[in-house]
């Protein structure tokens, strides 16, 4: 049965207040809790051995909790630089690999940047190097997809559209991961009804296939942003910038869609997602019995 999943991206302030140190106490302490999702937070690079990745993954299953991975930032699919473009490909068969450990389905990749240079340039250059990307997760076999991700400032790649047309090099090996704090900041507060939601999931139905859409992974925050987009990341307790929570599972319910749902907010991620969780439940109660 398909089931609709909530989850901090790595660990909340919180998990360390309760004096926990090491991720592996983190899957216990998630399903505790009442979440059923984590993203690993490969960012700043992916360090750990492949039999912490393996322990870890091993951990997460024991505790139903699905796991997903997020990929190096300094991955560059749209670099003027060929060098840079060719070590990203190596960047994402190592994620990859990590990700196949974790037993995560989807490990999350920014979509590039197009600071400086022609935008369909940065477009052909970020599919050139996701052509490349794929033909070296098909010779390496691995099982995790690359979600590629919607982002939240102007200069970079990352709208909606500029991800669907990224996946279409490789719907094998690719997927859409809508962050919709990032898309909401990006467009200067363009998420502001249920229906905005709505046609965000209609798009990629339309544009990818209905799978797409059922079952996406994404991320969701309220951030704060300027007319270049995504400033910083806040907490569910801000009331000035959105996009809103009540809206987005208004919209999932409706649609009966069952996204895997990490909350990046700052600091505050796992409380966040169980406010989500309960709302969603919240609702999905109404809907069965109205």
């Amino acid at each position: 049965m398909k089931r609709t999943e909530f989850g901090p991206a790595g660990n909340s302030l919180s998990f360390y207040a309760d004096g926990k140190k090491s991720t592996l106490q983190a899957f216990e302490w998630l399903k505790q809790k009442g979440l059923d999702a984590y993203e690993y937070q490969g960012g700043k690079g992916i360090y750990a051995s492949d039999v912490t990745l393996g322990a870890l993954g091993e951990e997460a299953a024991k505790n139903s909790i699905t796991v997903s991975l997020h990929a190096p930032y300094y991955i560059s699919l749209s670099s003027v630089e060929e060098e840079k473009r060719q070590n990203s490909v190596n960047y994402i068969t190592r994620s990859a690999s990590a990700a196949d450990l974790l037993k995560a389905r989807v490990f999350v990749v920014h979509s590039g940047s197009a600071s400086g240079t022609d935008r369909e340039d940065a477009m052909r250059r970020a599919e050139s190097t996701l052509f490349a990307a794929a033909q070296a997760l098909e010779d390496g076999g691995y099982s995790a997809r690359a979600g590629l991700e919607t982002m939240g400032k102007l200069n970079q790649l990352g709208t909606l559209d500029e991800v669907i047309r990224l996946c279409r090099v490789s719907e094998k090996h690719f997927c859409p991961v809508v962050d919709f704090g990032h898309l909401n900041a990006r467009t200067l507060g363009g998420i502001s009804s249920e229906d905005d939601y709505k046609r965000i999931f209609d798009t990629i139905s339309r544009e990818l296939g209905a799978i797409y859409a059922e079952e996406l992974h994404c991320h969701f925050s309220k951030i704060e942003y300027t007319k270049m987009g995504e400033k910083k990341h806040l907490t569910f307790e801000d009331e000035v910038y959105g996009p809103s929570y009540e809206q987005f599972m208004n919209a999932v319910v409706s649609l009966g869609v069952h996204p895997t749902v990490i909350c990046e907010s700052d600091g505050t991620m796992a409380e966040d997602a169980l406010t989500m969780k309960r709302y969603y439940e919240n609702e999905c109660g109404k809907q069965k019995n109205g």
